[in-house]
């Protein structure tokens, strides 16, 4: 596809990134009755092959460390449960549910059991139906589970597991395209302030055209360094490599599997028909370019298929069917979202780093964006904790509960 060119020379806002986030941020803004501004999303790449929204796993949990994050999560629930109603009661939007196998964490030291006790006791407050469980509760309740190495397991069967973000995703850019949002396809390639350095006065697309923005969103999930640097900020977000395989098992297992993370930090889940979704990464970690989406082949026979066999030890028949590398766009700070507005350049708003719970994050995090658009403040969830602000004055927000 050809770039497109944009209908007007100026926007209320203008949103760079047309994936989930960017999205979300859309919908929320056309959904919003206060809001009456003009709004334009640039994505690169209307097929989305390669962004973090198709590569995800498409789960939720309330299992964080932080309360906010659990309150984050039970939204996106609501949502997704109750997607029609929210859209306006659309009957062509299709009606979701959540597959709640949950997420079980396993902790094979004192030191990560304690975290799980303690975040426990986090998500109960908030509401969340998270259960400790001892070895012996897990192999009852699992019994294709090798817990010899396991002190303790934490899962929650609540709105926990598989939702089609996919079809979230969609419908949140075609109901925001018929209520005026305008998509292009293009991209940003110069940001441009006033003056005063106070404001970004208009961005620059690749096709040529200049666009005049009142605000202006990063929604550029990887790329969000390289969108920032353009307005000359710095904003802590890598892409890290992250690596997923389907498999399908000679002996399926007799139950759903949870999304269950093993202390090595290999991940497998549920996928239904007797496959099932594996994700991993390499111990070395570093930043990667934006277009590398190449595979480790090495790493299945030498790392992860061997961890699931330990683990599961049906798995240890299996065959891989498919197999992919994407990334996370990573908070290098504080693995937590970067959101609101530039501490200088107060209409450059942010929301990036979502260190892969971006998906199950967006609902809250783009209505909480749409808020701060129309009104300068949140109405719905505050969330002020994860202002950019943060980073040069130096708070952390600590999440334990990072995969």
């Amino acid at each position: 596809m050809s770039n497109q060119s944009p209908s007007k020379q100026s926007y209320d806002v203008i949103i760079i990134g047309g994936a989930i986030m960017g999205a979300s941020t859309a919908w929320f803004l056309s959904d919003n009755k206060d809001f009456n501004g003009s709004v334009l999303v640039v994505e690169r790449d209307m097929t989305f092959e390669n962004c973090s929204t198709t590569h995800t796993n498409s789960c939720m949990r309330q299992q964080f460390s932080a309360e906010l994050n659990v309150r984050i999560s039970q939204f996106a629930a609501d949502f997704v449960k109750n997607i029609r109603s929210y859209m306006g009661g659309d009957e062509r939007i299709p009606e979701l549910s959540i597959r709640s196998f949950g997420y079980m964490y396993f902790a094979d030291n004192d030191g990560f059991a304690d975290v799980l006790r303690e975040s426990q006791q986090v998500q109960l407050a908030a509401g969340a139906a998270t259960q400790l469980m001892t070895p012996e509760e897990i192999k009852a309740a699992y019994p294709f589970y090798n817990v010899d190495d396991i002190m303790l397991g934490s899962i929650n069967l609540v709105d926990e597991g598989y939702w089609d973000g996919g079809a979230v995703n969609d419908w949140w850019r075609r109901q925001s395209r018929e209520r005026g949002v305008e998509w292009v396809q293009n991209e940003v390639v110069a940001i441009t302030r006033n003056a005063a350095g106070t404001q970004v006065e208009s961005v620059t697309l690749a096709s040529g055209e200049v666009v005049a923005c009142g605000q202006v969103v990063n929604a550029s999930g990887p790329r969000a360094a390289r969108t920032a640097q353009m307005a000359g900020i710095d904003v802590p977000v890598e892409p890290r490599k992250r690596y997923s395989w389907i498999f399908k098992a000679e002996q399926p297992l007799d139950q759903d599997l949870p999304l269950t993370i093993d202390p090595s930090g290999v991940h497998v889940r549920e996928n239904g028909g007797g496959t099932y979704q594996c994700g991993g990464h390499s111990d070395y970690d570093p930043a990667v370019e934006f277009d590398d989406y190449a595979m480790d082949h090495s790493m299945w026979e030498s790392h992860v298929w061997p961890i699931l066999a330990t683990r599961i030890p049906q798995f240890e028949a299996i065959k891989v069917q498919s197999e992919w590398g994407g990334h996370y766009a990573m908070n290098t700070f504080d693995h937590n979202a970067i959101m609101g507005p530039h501490t200088e350049l107060s209409n450059f708003i942010f929301l990036n780093g979502f260190s892969g719970h971006g998906l199950q994050q967006s609902p809250a995090m783009g209505r909480g964006t749409a808020e701060w658009l129309t009104y300068g403040e949140y109405r719905a969830l505050d969330l002020s904790p994860f202002h950019f602000e943060r980073i040069p004055a130096n708070r952390p927000i600590i999440e334990k509960a990072i995969i």
